[in-house]
């Protein structure tokens, strides 16, 4: 990015964007939630689509028109997620794996934490891990699951019983089962069991249902992924790139593809769709949850906002077609949960369509591309640092003849600067004279002054794509590099990077010609290499290795070409 003026714009354009970003969190639209929490809702069976629920039941000569029974009121309010404080009191399950630690709640059977043993918050407490799920106040994330009937039934507000508060995964097993059990006294009985394996993120859940009641027993499966909207904080400023990935409720079909839906959007447009072969999640910077259905089932997805305690919940949903059970029988109900990391390589082997949680907005088809071809760097190095050095040098390789066009019309332009001076004692303060006599030179010598903006413009995406992998890639999270920098995804903690790129960038602006340009401008230019060190000191040290490393492969070429135009006279 040599040439300086395509760069400029170019810059301009970036810090534009992130000014606007951080206007609009604090100067943008504000979030009202007093007229939700006035809205609590108090019966949900009108947010499901009519194929999601049980056929409608007769109401008994005892009841009065339009009464539900008994099992129906109750029905009626099962998606009305219980207030963390109704199961505080509630034992806790704790199941401990190589990878995961999850506590369930035994009301409901409700994944209410889990934290990824192998990713610490920070790199200098090993013990305070990332937790996805929280079952407190207004950082509440929980995972619920149940069944619908209008039979005797449990659902994310039924208490299970357990043999045992602790479960954990020995050295010799690749497996780990934890059933919870339920049981009616109309003889219907439900095991909810939570199936793990050894080095995986991802939770079979099941409910095996045994009907010994007499009846035909019939209803459904429904999962739900629950979380308060979370409060603004001091999330680092603008250089934090966790402030511009998605956050919110995703949606997978084969039809649409990846849907995002924003948790602002919830409440004036709730979600609600039926397909097969889909998933739901929620999504964060690095993370995110996800409930899968079997392959090929049908399933009913829908979003539902309320504020029961103070604050708003979202509500991502999946409810599943309706089953009959005989008497005498048993049926398996089952769903996948992922509570995990944006593994690229691993998430396709889960689910289709699942790598769409690591999302590159317009730029994926350069996006994938390019971090395929930095894990298969890093494959051969096993370090980070490198494969993004290696992944610059081999795409400027890519595009050396159309940058080496570009510093050979700079290398003219630099060496008419004499005769652009002497234009310019001539024509004085007549520009359109000075600048007709410009064009005439130009085209007498064969010089293009634009013709350093098409190989920028043509990169622009392949930076912008490259930003976004390094952005989006939990592989690149406290990954370590080299002597003073042992995480990639934070700054330079002595910015000596930073301070190479201004080096760089200073050493480029003297070999680029400034004859011509204006005044305004040109002091810009001469600023840019102090605003993008200041701009860079706070930015991932991944970011700044790559933007580093680029611009002294590029004062390299584009010193090279200039001696060796300056040599032919």
């Amino acid at each position: 990015m040599a040439n300086f003026r395509p760069m400029l714009l170019l810059s301009l354009v970036f810090l534009g964007y992130m000014l606007w970003f951080e206007w609009q969190k604090d100067y943008g639209p504000e979030k009202t939630v007093s007229g939700q929490v006035e809205r609590a809702i108090s019966n949900q069976t009108d947010l499901l689509p009519p194929s999601a629920l049980p056929a409608p039941v007769s109401s008994s000569s005892e009841d009065a028109p339009g009464d539900l029974p008994q099992q129906m009121a109750q029905q009626a309010n099962v998606f009305q997620a219980q207030p963390p404080e109704m199961s505080r009191n509630s034992p806790l399950v704790t199941v401990t794996t190589d990878v995961l630690e999850l506590e369930i709640d035994l009301v409901g059977g409700t994944v209410v934490s889990s934290r990824l043993l192998n990713y610490p918050i920070v790199q200098e407490n090993q013990a305070d891990k990332v937790m996805i799920f929280n079952r407190a106040g207004e950082k509440l994330f929980i995972a619920q699951s149940g069944l619908l009937s209008r039979q005797a039934h449990p659902n994310h507000a039924t208490q299970y019983s357990s043999d045992r508060l602790e479960y954990k995964l020995s050295s010799g097993a690749d497996e780990l089962r934890v059933p919870l059990t339920w049981t009616d006294e109309s003889g219907v009985k439900v095991t909810k069991s939570f199936i793990l394996k050894r080095g995986e993120y991802s939770i079979n859940v099941r409910h095996t249902l045994n009907n010994q009641s007499g009846a035909v027993w019939t209803g459904s499966r429904y999962e739900q992924l629950q979380q308060a909207q979370q409060l603004d904080g001091d999330d680092g400023g603008f250089s934090n790139p966790g402030r511009y990935s998605f956050n919110g409720i995703g949606f997978y079909s084969p039809e649409e593809k990846f849907e995002k839906v924003d948790f602002d959007d919830v409440e004036d447009d709730p979600y609600q769709r039926e397909f097969r072969d889909g998933w739901l999640a929620m999504i964060q910077h690095y993370f995110f949850a996800a409930w899968i259905p079997p392959a090929g089932e049908l399933n009913v997805y829908s979003t539902q906002q309320y504020a029961p305690s103070g604050w708003p919940r979202y509500i991502a949903r999946s409810v599943s077609p309706q089953v009959s059970v005989s008497p005498g029988t048993s049926h398996e109900f089952s769903a996948l949960l992922y509570v995990g990391p944006k593994l690229q390589n691993s998430l396709p082997e889960i689910a289709p369509g699942l790598q769409h949680t690591v999302n590159y907005g317009i730029f994926t088809v350069f996006s994938k591309p390019l971090f395929w071809l930095l894990s298969y760097i890093h494959d051969y190095v096993n370090n980070w640092g490198w494969a993004i050095i290696f992944l610059t040098i081999f795409i400027k390789l890519v595009f050396f003849k159309l940058t080496e066009a570009q510093y050979k019309s700079m290398a003219r332009m630099r060496k008419l600067q004499p005769r652009i001076e002497q234009l310019k004692e001539r024509y004085g303060d007549d520009k359109q004279r000075m600048s007709q006599a410009m064009m005439e030179m130009y085209k007498k010598e064969k010089v293009n002054p634009l013709g350093g903006c098409l190989p920028i413009l043509v990169q622009i995406p392949i930076f912008i794509a490259l930003y976004w992998v390094l952005l989006e890639s939990v592989e690149l999270r406290q990954a370590p590099f080299i002597a003073w920098i042992t995480n990639l995804s934070v700054r330079d903690p002595f910015f000596i990077l930073p301070a190479l790129n201004a080096i760089f960038m200073v050493l480029t602006q003297r070999l680029t010609p400034t004859s011509g340009m204006d005044p305004m401008q040109a002091k810009m230019m001469k600023a840019m290499p102090i605003v993008f060190s200041v701009m860079f000191a706070f930015f991932p040290a991944g970011l700044v290795l790559y933007w580093a490393t680029n611009a002294g492969l590029s004062l390299a070429q584009q010193w090279y070409i200039t001696r060796k135009i300056a040599a032919q006279g």
